[in-house]
């Protein structure tokens, strides 16, 4: 996977290249996470395989001293192996059914290679957390179940106790950074385990953080949701409002979002947005789960 990231290759590609070439993984899959068309994720791959043999790249493990500049796009990789494997929650694709124990596997071994480094501490503690609730995310029917309305009985507390143990190291090493945040975010969830209540204002705080450091198109619309939340669905509407549309176009969960927020508001161009959300949902419980939502 540090082999993928060689400086001369385009950054954007490093991580695809990974998914690839190490975890097998085909444009169409792992399209979702880069939020792009399959055909462009395609087209991208076989320009960045094209350089490597045009222009004699070799293909080797690096140095030690090349692995920290090298981190962040292998920590990205194995974050968008664990996404690829969690949207197949009902386990229909055989390929996706492994990314998960393999990404958390990754996230483990970055941390020995590179205990000093304390993004590879919150990538982990963010996949813990993340996974923790895993057995939550389905009713014994196979219905997908939000989180807000998951059943804590069912998280790991185990799985929490070891994520709390790599955050707290990762922020012990002084340097904050994204995955750090993120796993921050999930804590502040998983903690209404133990107080029955999610802390919003402490969500949409961190989120505003994150989006500072990684102003990406996921956690910019994840922020506005926070700040549904906490602060009601016009203040959600004015954060969504700055995202670039071209970015927003095909981006599920802003269109959920978006729909939320105007049906909250009790704006007459809801049903339509919440039409262009469904249809965007490509998994079929969660598309009943949405049709059900915007139903009532």
């Amino acid at each position: 996977m540090f082999a993928c990231a060689h400086p001369a290759i385009d950054p954007a590609m490093h991580s695809p290249l990974m998914l690839q070439a190490v975890l097998g993984l085909d444009a169409a899959r792992m399209s979702a996470a880069f939020v792009v068309p399959p055909a462009t994720m395609s087209q991208r791959l076989v320009r960045a395989k094209a350089k490597l043999r045009d222009a004699g790249i070799p293909f080797r493990i690096p140095d030690a001293d090349e692995l920290p500049e090298r981190l962040d796009a292998v920590l990205d990789a194995v974050f968008a192996a664990y996404g690829t494997g969690w949207e197949d929650a009902v386990g229909t694709d055989p390929l996706r059914q492994e990314l998960t124990a393999k990404a958390l596997r990754l996230a483990r071994l970055v941390v020995e290679l590179l205990p000093a480094e304390p993004e590879t501490h919150g990538l982990l503690a963010l996949l813990l957390h993340s996974h923790a609730r895993r057995p939550a995310r389905r009713d014994a029917s196979g219905n997908f179940v939000p989180l807000s309305e998951q059943d804590v009985a069912r998280w790991s507390p185990g799985a929490v106790e070891e994520a709390e143990r790599h955050l707290a190291m990762a922020l012990s090493l002084g340097r904050v950074g994204p995955y750090q945040l993120q796993a921050a975010i999930q804590s502040v969830h998983n903690r209404r385990a133990l107080t029955g209540r999610t802390d919003w204002p402490a969500v949409a705080s961190l989120y505003d953080g994150l989006v500072a450091l990684a102003p990406s198109l996921g956690a910019r619309v994840a922020r506005a949701a926070a700040h549904r939340e906490a602060d009601g669905a016009r203040a959600a509407l004015e954060l969504l409002a700055g995202l670039p549309p071209d970015q927003a176009s095909r981006y599920q969960p802003y269109w959920v979002l978006l729909a939320r927020c105007q049906a909250d508001l009790g704006l007459p161009e809801a049903a339509g947005t919440a039409a262009r959300a469904i249809e965007l949902t490509e998994l079929p419980d969660v598309r009943r789960y949405l049709e059900q939502v915007f139903e009532t």
